[in-house]
Parts: C-alpha cells; structure tokens; sequence
C-alpha cells in the first residue's frame, strides 16, 4: 500500500478499511461487521438528524405533542429544543465548508447515485440539514450583531449576493441530494457524537477525500453504503489525529506544537545548512507546517495526489511518523529556492508550493526514512 494501491477493482477503498481499523484482517468476518456498522449509522440518522420533535408520528417514529417542557422557548439546557439551535450553529459552520469543498471539481457539486432514502423519502417530511440550514440563514442574515454588541440591519438587496450564499448552487430536484450534503450529515453526526471536539474546520479537508474514494468505489455495492463506511473510517482516522483539531493541546506532547518542531528537528538532522537558514529569517513551522500536518497535505495538492499520498501515510505502521519526513522531503526538494530566497520569496514557497509531482516527494521521503 506504502507503493501507492491500484484504484482498480476497488482495491484502494478495500485497503483503506483495513489500514483504518475498520475491517478485520479475517476476511470472513467482513460482512457481518459491515451489516451491523452500516445498521448503526442509520440508528444516528434516525437518532440525530430525523427526530427533534419535527419527525412525522405515522412513522412509527413518535412525535410527542410539544408540551411546555419541550417549547421552542424553554430555556432549560436540557431541552431538546435547545440543543437543536446549539446543533444549528454547528451545522452553518459545517456548512459553509462543505460546500467549498474542491471546488476545482465538480464532484461534490452532483447527485449522487444513492442519496439517502431514510432522510429523502418524500412521504416522511422530514426536515432534511439544507432545509434547516435554509431557515436559519434566513432567519439570520437580516440582522448581524456585530462585535461590539451593535445590532445592524443588512440591506437585504438581491443584487449583493455574498459568494456563499445560498443561490451559488443550483439546488437539485427533490429526492437528489449531491455529495457536499453527505459530507455534511457525516460531519453533523460527528460532532453529535463527540461532544468534546464537535467540529473543527478543517475537518471538511480531512473527510473529503476518505468519502471520494468509497463514493466512486467500482464495485456498486460498497458504492452504496459510501456514508456510513465514511464515516467510521473517519472516526477512526480522527482518533489518531484529533489531538491535532484540540488547541489545549497543541503544546502537550501529542499536540500540533511538538509536531511541527519535530519537522525543523527533523530538517536539522539531514539537512543543517537549510535548517539554519530558515531559522536565520525566522521562518517558523507553524507559518506552514500547521497545515500540512493538521489536514495531512489535503490542502497543498490535487485530489488524486493527495489520495496517493494517503496510501503512504495510512500504511506507515508508526502512524503519521512518514508524514514529518514527507514535510522534509517538500522543504528539501526547494533547497536551492529557499537558500537563495528572502523572508518574502520563501514564505510564498511553502505556502503556495510548487512541485505538484507527489511521486517525487515521496521517493525522497522514503530515502530519508532509510537513510535513518
């Protein structure tokens, strides 16, 4: 897999399962394992997405009658209505993101092939993530209090359009909903259930990628349940990397602060003369490591490269301990740049890098993981 894994038959989507801990080694114990996954993820869709007091009762999903306790306005913090507007802020964050998400492609913009009929289905009524995003946009964006606690009225002119409003997209027919909106739901029933971290941004970058893989998966069956399988490996993957997202953390010794000296620790000990001049114009890590790492380089290459790049860091048995070299291969492969370059010159280097051949990077990375 360290080699890159071929995309044919499926492979690569089969591979990352494993390498994610998502599926056993045992093969057959697969289908089992993904049945009972796969019926979990439809639990916290009925769970978390389909409910707060708006599900229809002929659903067998009981609606109970607002009572005062659950009113709209109750402030207890236990209501269910409240945490549904304390839902709803994470939600416009996810949102924003998903929908700017690659937008070099026009994947994320489409339908996909098995949109989820539990929530779509037009006899159930039930308040999909747009729609909801849909209400509290437009009950929000007429008024905008701003820092100082002034509250300013918005021209609500049709013609000022910001460019992430909600008519950029044309809205698909009903019954369709595109890739972002499965990203979205992903996203949304991560942060419900992990309550400590929600959602970061940033994380958009780093399920992006894992849902592309399992939504274009040739073989159709496990095409379909791309959602659901998304979403555990996703887990997964965060549970290895989420110490990057918390910022009470980042000076620990699991935190995105150690990671990133670990990258100039690292430069100092193959390359000296590189290491010192970045440290003579005061170039820290954190100007673009920080993203290298947190968002394991989705954000410096194509989709593709960063899918093969992936297959290299999901096979390191250390665990991201390749990705520190793959950082030091990227700074020593423009050596020459950045020892002639100014503060001004090399900052715009590596945050804009230049070399798109991933397969070059990461021939280097591998000379320096030998060379050790």
């Amino acid at each position: 897999c360290s080699a890159g894994i071929p995309f044919d038959g499926g492979l690569r989507c089969l591979c990352w399962k494993i390498l994610l801990n998502y599926l056993p080694l045992e093969k057959a114990l697969w289908s089992s394992l993904l049945k009972k996954q796969r019926d979990l993820y439809s639990q916290f869709l009925k769970e978390m997405i389909i409910q707060p007091g708006i599900a229809k009762a002929n659903l067998g999903v009981s609606r109970e009658d607002v009572t005062l306790e659950d009113h709209p306005l109750n402030p207890n913090p236990d209501s269910r209505w409240n945490t549904y507007f304390k839902d709803n802020e994470v939600l416009l964050q996810i949102d924003k993101d998903v929908r700017r998400l690659y937008p070099d492609m026009a994947f994320f913009q489409r339908a996909t092939d098995y949109p989820c009929l539990l929530i779509l289905d037009p006899q159930n009524e039930f308040e999909t993530l747009r729609k909801r995003v849909e209400q509290t946009t437009l009950k929000s964006q007429t008024v905008a209090r701003n820092r100082s606690g002034v509250t300013n009225v918005r021209s609500s002119s049709p013609l000022k359009t910001t460019p992430n409003s909600l008519s950029e997209y044309e809205v698909l027919p009903n019954g369709c909903e595109a890739h972002w909106e499965v990203v979205e739901r992903i996203l949304f029933i991560y942060a419900k259930l992990n309550p400590g971290i929600a959602y970061v941004q940033g994380m958009n970058e780093i399920v992006g990628p894992l849902y592309y893989t399992f939504a274009t998966d040739p073989n159709s069956e496990w095409k379909e349940h791309a959602e659901a399988d998304t979403f555990f490996c996703f887990t997964n993957l965060m549970a290895e990397i989420r110490d990057n997202f918390i910022k009470s953390l980042d000076d620990s010794q699991c935190g995105i602060t150690y990671k990133m000296e670990k990258v100039y620790s690292t430069l100092k000990e193959k390359d000296v003369e590189l290491y010192l001049k970045l440290q003579e114009q005061n170039i820290k890590p954190q100007f673009f490591a920080f993203r290298w790492l947190t968002l394991l380089l989705s954000q410096e290459f194509l989709l593709p490269d960063v899918i093969r790049i992936w297959d290299s860091l999901f096979a390191d048995d250390k665990r991201f301990d390749f990705l520190l070299l793959v950082c030091c291969a990227m700074l020593t492969l423009i050596r020459d740049q950045l020892l002639e370059g100014d503060f001004t010159l090399n900052m715009r280097l590596l945050q804009d890098y230049p070399i798109s051949d991933v397969h070059l990077i990461l021939k280097k990375a591998k000379e320096l993981q030998d060379s050790k």
